[in-house]
């Protein structure tokens, strides 16, 4: 078994901001990136954690990333807010748009934010979540880098375009859930074709669209949408939302968020939050909380979200582990700065 670090989530932000800012971040951008990589890891997500930290590290390097991009915003409507994340991280705009759409939606009931020139924003749902303990119900989509096909086609047109949503409850964690809409996360083939394995048939078609377990293969065509033809509907309305809404770079046309070459990717992301008081007139929390009792009443039943609040819980009682291997490159490179 290959040897761990185990690190305090504090420690662990501290390193993690200290490696961005020597790759040419700026400490409020580096802090924010950190925080969320971090938050990631707690909850399971490890492929929005610390696997995530030399690529963005050597992104900024190379300028794919500007890591000293302040993001702006603007209103463009009486509840619409337009929020220009400057080729930066996702992250600090989304820190931003959050802030400022859970403000506007108390005044509106309803309102949105849409997000352009960003990057890869990780786990969808730790932006709904925000807004869900703000007591908003929140949507929030993102466009990614291709890697499915429309229905039918072997060109990889669409990213894995990820969904979440967040609902507020009373005297309860917010219900969050977050998917994408591939069958699989792009980042496991990736892992199976650096170990030499197999891939499971369903996942993946090679670029001639035939169903392949071969990894290689995999990456060079496109990923399997969850539900078929549905999941592949729901990519092209996420497409829409998230890019052609924003004014983003499309999937297809979007770079790697995995590599340092090319341009910024500059896609997008779109949020919508609402006031459930002002919109049930007042009934919500109690419908909501009927409907949360009758599926937590069924055997074997349970809401969405209940292991990653375990999982949570543990990161901050035990801390949480990183490779050592991944530790000493992170370290080193927190150091050279």
């Amino acid at each position: 078994m290959s040897e761990t670090v185990r690190l305090t989530e504090e420690k662990a932000t501290a390193l993690v901001a200290a490696a961005f800012e020597a790759s040419d971040v700026s400490p409020a951008n580096a802090l924010s990136t950190a925080r969320a990589l971090v938050a990631a890891e707690a909850d399971g997500q490890v492929g929005h954690g610390f696997s995530r930290v030399l690529a963005y590290a050597a992104q900024a390097k190379a300028g794919k990333v500007r890591g000293h991009a302040v993001p702006e915003v603007s209103q463009a409507g009486p509840a619409l807010l337009r929020v220009d994340a400057g080729f930066g991280f996702a992250f600090p705009a989304l820190d931003l748009a959050c802030a400022r759409l859970a403000a506007l939606t108390r005044e509106t009931g309803i309102a949105a934010a849409a997000v352009h020139r960003s990057h890869h924003c990780g786990q969808l749902g730790a932006h709904v979540e925000r807004l869900a303990k703000a007591g908003l119900v929140a949507i929030m989509v993102a466009n990614t880098p291709r890697a499915m096909a429309a229905w039918g086609g072997t060109s990889a047109l669409f990213g894995t375009n990820p969904i979440a949503f967040g609902a507020p409850r009373e005297g309860h964690e917010p219900l969050v859930i977050d998917l994408s809409l591939s069958k699989i996360a792009r980042g496991k083939i990736m892992a199976a074709d650096q170990r030499g394995e197999a891939i499971p048939e369903g996942w993946a078609l090679d670029a001639e669209g035939n169903p392949t377990t071969d990894a290689g293969a995999a990456l060079k065509g496109t990923l399997v949408p969850a539900g078929g033809a549905k999941g592949a509907a729901l990519a092209l309305m996420v497409e829409v939302l998230a890019a052609s809404l924003t004014g983003a770079v499309p999937s297809r046309e979007a770079t790697s968020f995995f590599d340092a070459e090319g341009a910024p990717p500059g896609v997008g992301q779109f949020l919508i939050a609402v006031d459930p008081g002002a919109a049930s007139g007042g009934t919500y929390t109690a419908a909501f909380e009927a409907l949360a009792a009758a599926i937590e009443a069924e055997d074997g039943a349970r809401l969405p979200g209940t292991s990653r609040h375990a999982r949570r819980e543990a990161a901050r009682r035990d801390g949480l582990t990183m490779s050592a291997a991944l530790h000493g490159k992170i370290a080193a490179l927190a150091q050279a700065g």
